[in-house]
Parts: structure tokens; C-alpha cells; sequence
């Protein structure tokens, strides 16, 4: 679906640059190179398990796991800059690329790929705790 989007995104960008004579394949092209640079982008920088976690935390079912999952979002934020969880939350559980929560929060990309690896460790760290 995001990718899907990207495609959308990257037309509407060029929209006044643009002479296609067959859309279709124009559409085509563009969804290739878009997914070919997102398995890339994976490649570079591929999730960590610890992921799997907070993504575990993030979607809890019933009230007892939400409320586990409360305790132990506590306990993970409790050293973190307030902004973290908001940068968290967009990236994990809303699926934001690391330049759109970026823009959303006012910080660089590396600013929050490091916010991001810094909650990583801190997980890492509870679950050895825990």
C-alpha cells in the first residue's frame, strides 16, 4: 500500500515534467523502481528483532496484555525524551517512513534513526531485566 502510494506521490511530483505516451507503462516503471528502492533501503537497514517487540506491545489485544503492555511501555519510556514516543509511534505502529516522522517532528533523519536505535537498546536491556 505505501509503495502504491509512492508511485501516486512521485507522479504528482512531476506531474508538469512528465510526457508519458503509454500511462500504463509509465505507471509501471515507476512501481518497479519504487519497490526495487525500498527492497533496498531494506537491505541497508534491516529491522531488528527487537522490532518484532515493540511492534508486539504496540498492537495489544485484550485489556490484560493492553494493560501489561502499559506497564512495560512505561518502563521503556521512562528515560526517554517525550518526543521518542511520539517518533515511536508514528514509525512502528503508523508505518511512517523515517523522513516523513522527520518532518513531523522536527528533527533530521539520523536524529531519529538514533532516537529509535537508543529505545531499541533500551528494550534489549528490559528484556534481559524482565
Amino acid at each position: 500500500m505505501e509503495a502504491m502510494q509512492d508511485v501516486f506521490v512521485e507522479v504528482l511530483r512531476r506531474q508538469d515534467r512528465i510526457e508519458v505516451d503509454a500511462p500504463s507503462a509509465f505507471l509501471y516503471r515507476t512501481a518497479t523502481n519504487v519497490c526495487l528502492n525500498r527492497i533496498r533501503s531494506r537491505k541497508r537497514r534491516p529491522e531488528t528483532p527487537d522490532q518484532e517487540l515493540l511492534l508486539r506491545i504496540a498492537c495489544a489485544p485484550d485489556t490484560e496484555n493492553r494493560s501489561l503492555a502499559d506497564m512495560m511501555l512505561d518502563r521503556i519510556f521512562a528515560k526517554e525524551k517525550p518526543s521518542t514516543k511520539l517518533i515511536a509511534v508514528l514509525h512502528l505502529r503508523d508505518g511512517m517512513t523515517l523522513q516523513e516522522v522527520a518532518d513531523e517532528v522536527g528533527l533530521s533523519v539520523s536524529g531519529v534513526r538514533k532516537r529509535l536505535r537508543t529505545l531499541r537498546q533500551h528494550v534489549v536491556e528490559l528484556e534481559g531485566i524482565a
